[in-house]
């Protein structure tokens, strides 16, 4: 099992662009697990992040598509019972293909996707795999790239500069599909997620140097004040929802208007009797 995007993501990340990249995810992404509780939390692909070092359950996962090597996995201890069940990786990470979990319904606290969806086979069934591993009021947090930012434009001009017959690399990796804040919204909404709150990241321009980036920071609290959904990357948490089956419609309406039969009295006439004085 082996998915070049995966390996092409994880090349980029050694850029000065990439570790800027992760530097921003890493330290939000502590700040979005590090009060959630529960037992059991998986965070899919990206091994290089370490999203849940912040989080407190007692078991926590990380799960790969791919046999890169090597694997710089941030693991806990494994479960005697789970490592009979699951196909392992060197460290004790999960094998497995992120579209068909090996995980039974609803046994998972948290769910973390740091750049899965755009670089997943399917992303529908991505996150259909997601709903249904989660507990009801379990929390899924993802991250992705933002096409509509500084860094999307520049990646969209280089992509068009190829087809062209231009020659030169792309800014942000070639592989993956970059799904924009509010489709992935709409997905979740689909899927009875509550989404509690989004947030973007860094407005600084798509230089390629650390000198350059370093240079334009400052745009990066410019750019929360006064373009805040340009961010060339965006973080959404949401939580299941499980409600409970009503009844609607002409059925509800049948059941309010049919009322309990009246109990039927029977009323007994009493002969009265004279006192024998009055007789």
């Amino acid at each position: 099992m082996r998915n070049p995007s995966i390996i092409e993501l994880a090349h980029w990340l050694q850029s000065p662009p990439g570790r800027y990249l992760l530097a921003w995810e890493q330290a939000q992404l502590d700040l979005a697990v590090t009060d959630l509780f529960g037992f059991h939390a998986l965070q899919l692909g990206l091994g290089e992040l370490e999203a849940l070092r912040a989080n407190r359950m007692p078991h926590r996962w990380v799960a790969s598509d791919s046999l890169r090597e090597p694997e710089p996995l941030p693991l806990p201890p494994v479960d005697d019972a789970l490592a009979t069940l699951l196909p392992m990786l060197p460290g004790h990470a999960l094998l497995c293909d992120f579209d068909a979990l090996p995980l039974t319904n609803q046994c998972m606290d948290l769910v973390v996707l740091p750049h899965t969806l755009e670089l997943a086979r399917d992303p529908h069934d991505t996150l259909r795999e997601v709903e249904r591993v989660l507990r009801p009021d379990g929390r899924v947090v993802i991250v992705g790239f933002n096409p509509a930012s500084l860094w999307g434009l520049r990646q969209r001009a280089g992509r068009l500069r190829q087809r062209l017959g231009g020659e030169g690399p792309l800014y942000l990796p070639s592989a993956g599909d970059f799904i924009g804040y509010g489709r992935v919204r709409d997905w979740l909404r689909l899927l009875g997620f509550e989404v509690e709150r989004g947030r973007f990241g860094l407005w600084c321009p798509p230089f390629g140097s650390e000198r350059g980036l370093a240079r334009m920071a400052w745009l990066e609290t410019a750019g929360a004040r006064g373009w805040p959904v340009l961010g060339a990357v965006y973080l959404i948490e949401a939580v299941k929802r499980v409600r409970g089956m009503r009844l609607v419609g002409l059925e509800r309406r049948r059941i309010s208007t049919t009322h309990a039969a009246p109990a039927v009295v029977a009323l007994r006439r009493q002969k009265l009797l004279k006192p024998e004085s009055e007789r």
